[in-house]
């Protein structure tokens, strides 16, 4: 196959893309035709009632339903047992009123108290997840129903004295009735009546920018009347209340209002600035890159204790896991870098996923992609000092591999039947891979005719929804490559290719380089793609020179005989790519600290292939480079990769033998670095690694002393860690460590965090057990995030002995997690259960349930397989 692509001739392109256009936006119900044959055309089927949000009836509200506006009233009592009570109004017009419609509304049906449609009372018709209304009720054009009801509370995230919404991707429907699908944009109107003590947030300011209390109501009592807010999708409709501290700023002439409730000082003093000048950096690059102006009424941000995502980029009212904004003045470079990387990624979705959205979630990954492919460029501009190629690689490419080189790889984009399932479409493909893609498309494109294909098509479809397709027409317009063709491997197809090589010539002093890619998964597809080769010499002169795979095989000139090769050395590559024998012996020798990157993961990728070096061995390089690695993301690239090694990848007798020696390399590395920064990060895998009783109790020594080695910074939450990895190894301590912990936190969301962890870490089974059980309903799994860390806990290696036996519970589970967790829950699960196993019995376990369930949800299935990875290779390399 020939990858060569090239137009046939553009008016061909231009006629076929119309076409194609013009058959990929059919509604699915036509306008009825009256001919003098046949008064009326006959009345199109109504979509089938049933659970979640069909895409089938997704598109005949579409076609049917505009000028959708919600108007909710909610009174939110201080007690979080009492019910919501609410009232909604909305409003919406019906090019055809011979159908039923369906409102979505995943909640009991008691719920519901009274309905009225245009003025007129109306029995309750729920079920199947919809309340649906009778075509005889509906009028042609303007309708308005009100419902009186009592809210849903699946996805209002409340807690003691505060709560949330978070109603990606169909969630909004578990709360009140609406048509909760990304193409039917609309107005939100709210208005919540709170504890007096309570702040709010939602996507509209404040009406008048004041509070006005309700007359006649009890004291303690007041009430938010917002603005009517932007036109923007269900799943961005957000509000937040309870207890929060307010802090506004101006910055770039733009007034901004945070809401938190974070109480240590030192957090405090060195994270407030830096996160409102972030903000007001990525809103000025987003400007300027796209040439639009910030598109909304307001710009707010909201940081919440354990938040199930880094954050969610509600219009006018982002939230942000609270951790992740709150910075004390001994973070690393690694999580300044990510604190950058994040407001930014929410910003971009100002314009990329609000302002333009996908017309289905099918095509959710493009937000996604262009956040994260913006959030680079961002933070390389906002971020003083930063490595934008080389924070590139360190956090896409481990990432994206680690989905696509499993059984369970699936493309950027995936059918999508039910909005139910769109919960599965997230991940690190499109997280991670889908900006590699982007990357090279910008290459292949040109950075310039990139841009201005983005521009046009965010003006194009500017508060509005638009498909991938949209786009591709808008950029295959702007390069003679064939981008439908180029799409097709990159976008729609699973996967990467391995690249083998060859160097031939030399009787005339004239060498070629040639290289061959093969699929991984033996098919014949080739991924059209540019990288760079860094060749060495033997004298020691080196060249970097492109190499642009359009074919099988490419070869290109070289000016000498390589001594050394390092391949993909700009890290802009994907794939597997070739690494030398040597290679983990000299690669903190490269210069470059982008093409020792590249030189870490090319390695990790080949081990877990069982080629060019064995766990064990990579592991003794890695020990070596931990005081030659001068980069601080390298240094956190290969002491995670060590850790994963030494935890999955070693046997318990390997590790024995092992760790002595590694806690000894990790400990004198920590003496001789210099970079506070280092030091921590070299601290952090010593305390996960610890085995030996002299690593453990200078452990718990510096954890009773509160004591951090020289040039360490430990801050409170530090010390919550080390508390936790004592309790998993079961450290004699004289009296208890985790209630000694807990009576040191004075945050109150803290204390309640290691409070549940803690009987996942009791030194008794029974206890264990007990809190496995209590998993089992929705109710133990209501803090998302805090169930992940205590089933890292429950399944830590030195616990499995007890904790195999929950597997094939944590599997049967994992259906009803999907459909009552949020979207990263079901992998989330997955990972934390088997994520550390490495026993045949445990791999049995998951072949078993997979061959138990042979039409087990596709999706999940994928997720289960992408899990298990790790504990297939394990077993095989153990051979």
């Amino acid at each position: 196959m020939n990858f060569r692509f090239r137009k046939y001739g553009r008016a061909g392109a231009v006629l076929l893309g119309l076409l194609a256009a013009a058959c990929h936006r059919a509604p699915l119900f036509n306008t009825p035709v009256t001919t003098s044959l046949r008064p009326a055309a006959a009345v199109e089927p109504d979509p089938p009632i049933t659970p979640g949000v069909s895409e089938v009836l997704a598109r005949a509200r579409r076609a049917n339903i505009s000028s959708v506006a919600y108007n909710f009233s909610l009174n939110i009592p201080a007690l979080k047992t009492e019910p919501i009570e609410a009232v909604e109004q909305v409003s919406f017009n019906l090019k055809d009123n011979r159908h039923p419609v369906q409102f979505d509304f995943k909640a009991p049906t008691d719920y519901l108290h009274r309905l009225t449609l245009n003025g007129q009372p109306l029995a309750i018709d729920h079920h199947d997840e919809h309340l649906v209304l009778p075509a005889a009720a509906l009028l042609l054009g303007h309708n308005v129903l009100k419902i009186d009801l009592r809210a849903g509370e699946l996805s209002l995230n409340r807690n003691a004295d505060y709560l949330y919404t978070l109603l990606v991707p169909d969630r909004a429907r578990t709360v009140l009735p609406v048509f909760d699908q990304p193409d039917l944009k609309a107005t939100f109107t709210l208005t919540l009546t709170l504890p007096k003590a309570w702040q709010a947030v939602a996507n509209a300011p404040v009406r008048d920018s004041a509070i006005q209390v309700r007359d006649g109501l009890l004291p303690g009592i007041k009430t938010y009347y917002f603005a009517t807010s932007d036109s923007i999708s269900t799943y961005l409709f957000s509000f937040a209340a309870g207890k929060f501290s307010r802090v506004s700023r101006t910055e770039n002439g733009r007034p901004m209002t945070l809401l938190h409730r974070e109480t240590d000082p030192a957090k405090l003093q060195s994270s407030l600035g830096p996160t409102f000048r972030l903000h007001a950096d990525a809103l000025s690059f987003m400007e300027q890159y796209t040439g639009l102006p910030y598109p909304f009424q307001k710009f707010d941000f909201t940081a919440i204790p354990d938040f199930q995502y880094g954050g969610m980029e509600h219009v006018g009212a982002i939230d942000y896991k609270a951790s992740s904004l709150f910075l004390d003045e001994g973070a690393t470079q690694d999580q300044v870098l990510a604190r950058s990387s994040l407001v930014a990624h929410e910003t971009a979705h100002m314009w990329f996923g609000d302002l333009v959205t996908m017309r289905w979630f099918n095509d959710v990954w493009m937000k996604e992609v262009f956040a994260n492919f913006m959030a680079d460029k961002v933070t390389q501009v906002a971020v003083k000092n930063s490595n934008y190629d080389l924070k590139f690689v360190v956090d896409h490419y481990p990432a994206a591999y680690g989905i696509d080189r499993t059984a369970g790889a699936n493309p950027i984009r995936q059918p999508l039947a039910n909005l139910q399932d769109a919960g599965s479409l997230y991940g690190n493909i499109i997280y991670h891979k889908a900006p590699i893609m982007m990357r090279q498309l910008e290459r292949l494109m040109g950075p310039e005719a990139f841009r201005d294909g983005l521009r046009e098509y965010l003006r194009k479809y500017a508060h509005g929804n638009a498909t991938w397709p949209d786009l591709i027409e808008i950029l295959d317009a702007r390069t003679p490559t064939d981008l439908q063709a180029w799409n097709q491997v990159w976008v729609n197809q699973p996967g990467r290719p391995v690249f083998t090589y060859r160097i031939s010539g030399g009787h005339d002093q004239r060498y070629g380089l040639y290289m061959t890619q093969t699929a991984e998964d033996g098919s014949d597809r080739l991924w059209p793609q540019e990288f760079e080769v860094l060749i060495e010499s033997a004298s020691g002169e080196q060249q970097q020179l492109s190499v642009k795979m359009e074919d099988r095989e490419k070869g290109i000139r070289i000016p000498f005989l390589p001594k050394r090769i390092v391949f993909n050395s700009t890290g802009l590559g994907y794939g597997v790519f070739p690494a030398a024998a040597d290679l983990p012996a000299t690669i903190t020798q490269l210069k470059n600290p982008v093409a020792r990157a590249a030189s870490y993961v090319n390695l990790y990728e080949n081990m877990l292939r069982g080629e060019v070096v064995k766990p064990r061995e990579l592991l003794d390089a890695y020990r070596q480079a931990l005081t030659r690695e001068t980069e601080e993301l390298n240094l956190k690239l290969l002491t995670g990769q060590a850790s994963a090694i030494f935890w999955q990848f070693l046997t318990p007798a390997q590790r024995r033998a092992v760790g002595p020696g590694l806690e000894a390399d990790l400990w004198a590395a920590l003496q001789k670095t210099a970079a506070p920064n280092a030091k921590k990060q070299l601290f952090k895998t010593y305390q996960s690694v610890a085995l030996t009783p002299a690593a453990q109790t200078r452990l718990y020594n510096i954890w009773q002393t509160q004591k951090a080695p020289v040039g360490v910074k430990l801050t409170e939450d530090d010390y919550t860690a080390l508390a936790l990895a004592l309790a998993v190894r079961d450290y004699a301590a004289p009296a208890p460590i985790l209630p000694a912990q807990l009576a040191r936190i004075t945050n109150d969301d803290r204390r309640q965090r290691l409070q549940y962890l803690m009987p996942a870490l009791a030194p008794d089974v029974a206890t264990r057990d007990a809190f496995f059980e209590s998993l089992r309903t929705k109710a133990g799994r209501a803090k998302e995030a805090w169930v992940t860390a205590a089933l890292g806990y429950l399944h830590h290696p030195l616990r499995q002995a007890t904790s195999e036996k929950y597997l094939p519970a944590s599997l049967d589970l994992l259906q009803e997690i999907q459909l009552t967790g949020d979207i990263f829950f079901p992998y989330s699960w997955l990972q934390a259960t088997l994520g550390s196993y490495q026993a045949p019995t445990a791999a049995a376990t998951v072949r078993a349930f997979l061959a138990a369930h042979p039409d087990y949800n596709p999706p999940l299935r994928a997720k289960l397989l992408q899990a298990a990875d790790d504990l297939f290779r394990a077993e095989k390399l153990a051979r």
